[in-house]
């Protein structure tokens, strides 16, 4: 259902199947397709108010029908996640579309999102299906193990999946070191078992100082 022109448009090939996407997403498509705009990232009512209340924001349509849309997001990288029962974590600036049977929600991650300015809540992906996360420069998936856990810079996190753990270590970031950094500064660690994302350029936020 979802392949990739040249790592920045994503096909979906459709036969009377729903997908999602960022609003105003889609460059063309071919066929007889509906187009719905959805609040609260797909999730009605009860999504909308937590988005309200998270601060996360996600503005999602539907589109249905037979044919074939194109959906790209400023020329970033895309990248397909396969999901087979289990969840992604991603930032909702970094999510381009979802399987029409794909949920989506919030979950609490602390620290991290509130030095980004997205509230201390993150997108989530369940279910079985695929979904298309962008990046900046082609996504970089790196594997954490019980005995490698991983440090990551705020900037750089785009997603992970599996069964991983985070936490946050203040007092430096990679920019430290450089001599760019500034306040209280500090890393993303994930332990355990799983994927994470990341993305060769930091997005233009006070990520690593609070």
């Amino acid at each position: 259902m979802f392949r990739l022109h040249g790592g920045r448009v994503l096909a979906v090939d459709m036969t009377g199947d729903a997908v999602r996407a960022k609003n105003g997403a889609m460059v063309a498509y071919d066929g007889q397709m509906t187009f719905k705009k959805l609040s609260g990232g797909g999730e009605g009512i009860r999504g909308m108010v937590s988005r309200r209340i998270t601060g996360e924001q996600m503005t999602v349509m539907e589109v249905k029908g037979h044919g074939t849309c194109w959906f790209a997001d400023r020329a970033a990288e895309i990248t397909l996640v396969g999901l087979q029962g289990d969840k992604l974590y991603v930032e909702s600036s970094n999510l381009l579309a979802t399987d029409g049977g794909l949920r989506t929600g919030t979950s609490f991650t602390g620290l991290r999102g509130a030095s980004q300015g997205n509230g201390l809540f993150t997108t989530t992906v369940e279910g079985h299906g695929q979904a298309a996360i962008t990046s900046d420069g082609p996504a970089v998936v790196l594997r954490v193990s019980p005995q490698y856990p991983l440090s990551v810079d705020p900037g750089a996190y785009v997603a992970h999946q599996g069964n991983l753990r985070q936490s946050f270590q203040s007092g430096v970031t990679f920019r430290t070191f450089t001599g760019e950094g500034g306040g209280e500064a500090f890393q993303i660690r994930f332990e355990g078992d799983g994927l994470v994302y990341v993305q060769p350029s930091e997005r233009n936020t006070i990520a690593g100082d609070v």
